[in-house]
């Protein structure tokens, strides 16, 4: 009998030795690669990322670059088409100078002409001495011809003097004329010697925006290559993982399934030797059984007591954690709803103003810094805050994570975040794309 008994114990042992190693050693070591697959996967996550994050910081300020130069090239044109027609002013001006340069000339010349003349009447009135005038009078023969020779005296006279006065002022009309058209050609073309260098100017600053556009467009170009090679990178890691857990699965299976079958060999061995024992031990159970119905009443009231004090225990735990939990959800909803009343207020990459404008972690951190919690910048970061709670566990104000972007939970299946530079800050459904983490950062 003992020596069947050595034997099955022998074939148990043996069994156990079979399967145990094989199932440690197999199982772990899939498990092991697993978990560094999905570290490494992670790793990439956040690389990628911080990529998307530089990307969406780029694209924002190219388009503040682009927009500058925009307006650059408007203001030159309106410049352009200022000196255009500064230019066909002062040809016009031009034109009127030299008209007037013609009819200066030309008035001088009647003036001269008409002073020759007056200076020959003159001459000839007044070649006999200052008597002449009261001369031509005396020689009168009749009142009438002295009226006659009276009134012709003051015609000449009269006919020379304003003759004179119209041509000189003629003359000194047309010479301020030409002056004023002169000045006027000045300033315009110091008007288009000022409008050419601001043309220069603006054409200058226009070529270093159009410059630092380009280098935008080079440094976005290779962070979206970065990107792609991330995601063609966090692909194959999925793949890899998929498979791993597939394997890991069914060497699960197999080890699971050795394990039954040594299970079941131990078992019908146990219950072989407990067959042969049992006569032996019946005898002694029969002694030993009054003792023992004492010994499990005690133990029996044992248990009673320490269930009470556990069940006292459970129930202290679990009107604590209760309480713990409603002053969390309280502080979480006041936080939703104070992140709320900023919905329609700007997106703007880089910021973190609530009414100036702020991107999407900036937003996030802005609200939970006015109730004296501190997180993380980036929405990469923002996913390690705080601690993990399921999708299923969302509480109001905890954060909602995807990739590249990090939104405030208001229950329901809602949320509000910093969505775009177009929308702005709004509201939204939580789950209008994949969710990565859910954090709690209160309680």
């Amino acid at each position: 009998m003992r020596k069947k008994l050595f034997s099955l114990f022998l074939i148990i042992m043996v069994a156990f030795s079979a399967v145990q190693p094989v199932s440690a050693t197999s199982s772990s070591e899939l498990k092991k690669q697993r978990q560094e697959k999905e570290s490494q996967k992670n790793s990439t996550q956040d690389e990628l990322d911080a990529i998307n994050d530089q990307i969406s910081d780029l694209t924002g300020e190219k388009e503040d670059v682009d927009a500058q130069i925009d307006e650059l090239t408007g203001q030159i044109a309106e410049i352009m088409v200022s000196v255009d027609l500064m230019e066909e002013e002062i040809a016009d001006t031009e034109e009127q100078i030299g008209q007037a340069q013609k009819d200066y000339d030309a008035a001088k010349e009647k003036e001269e002409r008409q002073y020759t003349a007056m200076k020959k009447r003159i001459q000839y009135l007044y070649e006999k001495g200052e008597n002449s005038y009261l001369q031509i009078l005396l020689e009168a023969k009749s009142w009438g011809d002295l009226l006659n020779k009276a009134e012709y005296v003051q015609e000449i006279y009269t006919y020379d003097r304003k003759m004179l006065d119209d041509y000189a002022a003629t003359v000194e009309e047309v010479a301020q004329l030409k002056e004023d058209l002169e000045v006027k050609k000045s300033d315009l073309e110091a008007s288009q010697y000022e409008l050419e260098q601001e043309e220069a100017s603006l054409q200058e600053s226009l070529d270093e925006q159009k410059a630092i556009s380009a280098d935008y467009e080079k440094d976005l170009a290779k962070a979206q290559e970065q990107a792609a090679v991330y995601k063609e990178k966090i692909q194959k890691q999925n793949e890899e993982i998929r498979q791993l857990a597939a394997a890991e699965e069914s060497k699960r299976a197999e080890e699971e399934e050795a394990q039954r079958r040594a299970e079941e060999e131990s078992r019908r061995a146990e219950e072989s030797r407990k067959a042969e024992e049992s006569r032996k031990a019946e005898e002694e159970k029969k002694k030993k059984e009054a003792s023992s119905a004492s010994e499990q009443e005690s133990k029996k009231e044992s248990e009673k007591e320490s269930e009470k004090e556990s069940q006292k225990a459970s129930e202290s735990a679990a009107a604590s954690t209760a309480s713990s939990s409603g002053g969390s959800s309280a502080k979480g909803s006041e936080i939703a709803n104070f992140a709320c009343q900023f919905v329609g207020n700007p997106y703007v990459p880089g910021g973190t103003s609530l009414t100036e404008g702020a991107d999407c972690s900036g937003f996030t951190q802005s609200v939970y810094k006015a109730f004296g919690y501190s997180i993380p910048r980036t929405s990469s970061e923002q996913r390690s805050a705080g601690r993990e709670v399921s999708y299923a566990e969302a509480q109001p104000g905890d954060l909602i994570c995807y990739a590249g972007h990090v939104a405030i939970y208001l229950g329901n299946g809602r949320i509000v975040h910093a969505s775009s530079v177009k929308t702005g800050i709004k509201y939204g459904n939580a789950a209008y794309k994949t969710i990565l983490s859910v954090r709690r950062i209160v309680g």
